[in-house]
C-alpha cells in the first residue's frame, strides 16, 4: 500500500478544512446544488468521452495508486541471479521448485517458459507484449484521470456562470448579491480542489507506478532470456545493474 497517496489526501483536507474553520461561517462552504453540478457535470462528460466499461474501471485505477505493489528492484536481482545459479547447476527443470516460492505473476510466467524448455526469442516476444498491454492499460487509467482533473474545473465554471446569471436577475435588491456572488465561485472551488487535490496527482502517481512497474517487467525479461541463453550467474546480475543508475547499484548487493 502506498501511504503516501493517503497521507497527502487526508492531509490536503484537513489544511483546506483548517483554512476554513479559521474564517468561520464554514456553513457556506456547503452547497448540494453546486457541489452536484461540479461533481455530477464531470462524471457525465466522463461518461460521454469513455466506453461504460472505462468508466466503471475508475475503482480499479484509484486502487491501483493506493494498493500499488512492486517488486523491490534488490529482491528482483537477487532472485534472477539465484534462479540462474540453479540452472547452470540442476537444469532448467530445477527451476519448478523456485516457481512455488514466488508470488510475482510476472515471474513465475517467464520461470515457466523456462522449465517448458521455450527459447530466448520466443520469451522475449511473450512477456514483451505483456508489457506493452500493461503499459496501454495504464495509460487509458492515466487519461481518464486527467480528464476529470480538466473536466471538474471546467464544470466548477459553468456553475459559477449559472450563478452569477442567476445573481443578476436579482440586482434590484443589493443585499442579495453577497450571499448569491459566494454561493456562485463555490462551484469553482469545489472543481478546483478535486481537480488539483485529488485527480491530478492520482493520475500523475499512476504515470510514475507505471514506469516504475514497467522497468522491473523489463529487468525479468533480460533476467530471464539470460538465464534461456545459459549466461553465468554474474553476468546475469550486470546486465540487470544496467538497468540502474550507479548509486542504486552501490545499494543493490546480490550476491553469488
Amino acid at each position: 500500500m502506498d501511504i503516501a497517496t493517503i497521507i497527502g489526501i487526508l492531509l490536503g483536507f484537513i489544511v483546506i478544512m483548517s483554512a476554513i474553520l479559521s474564517g468561520g461561517g464554514w456553513q457556506i462552504f456547503l452547497n448540494i446544488p453546486s457541489l452536484g453540478i461540479t461533481i455530477g457535470g464531470m462524471l457525465c462528460a466522463t461518461l460521454i468521452h469513455f466506453s461504460l466499461r472505462q468508466f466503471l474501471g475508475i475503482f480499479s485505477v484509484v486502487k491501483k495508486t493506493v494498493l500499488s505493489k512492486i517488486a523491490p528492484q534488490a529482491e528482483l536481482v537477487q532472485g534472477m541471479v539465484n534462479y540462474a545459479a540453479i540452472n547452470r547447476r540442476d537444469g532448467a527443470l530445477a527451476l519448478e521448485q523456485e516457481i512455488r516460492k514466488t508470488d510475482n505473476s510476472f515471474v513465475i510466467k517467464g520461470l515457466q517458459m523456462l522449465v517448458d524448455g521455450q527459447d530466448e526469442e520466443t520469451i522475449r516476444d511473450l512477456m514483451s507484449l505483456e508489457i506493452q498491454y500493461l503499459q496501454q492499460r495504464h495509460s487509458d487509467g492515466k487519461k481518464l484521470l486527467e480528464f476529470m482533473g480538466a473536466a471538474a474545473p471546467a464544470f466548477g465554471m459553468i456553475g459559477t456562470l449559472i450563478g452569477l446569471i442567476q445573481m443578476l436577475r436579482n440586482l434590484n435588491d443589493p443585499s442579495q448579491i453577497g450571499g448569491g456572488m459566494a454561493v456562485a465561485l463555490l462551484t469553482t472551488f469545489y472543481g478546483a480542489l478535486a481537480a488539483n487535490l485529488v485527480f491530478i496527482p492520482l493520475a500523475g502517481k499512476l504515470g510514475f507506478y507505471s514506469k516504475a512497474e514497467s522497468l522491473c517487467m523489463e529487468m525479468t525479461v533480460e533476467g530471464i532470456c539470460a538465464i534461456a541463453r545459459g549466461d553465468n550467474p554474474t553476468v546475469v546480475r550486470e546486465k540487470l545493474h544496467a538497468f540502474l543508475s550507479p548509486n542504486r547499484r552501490e545499494e543493490v548487493k546480490a550476491q553469488l
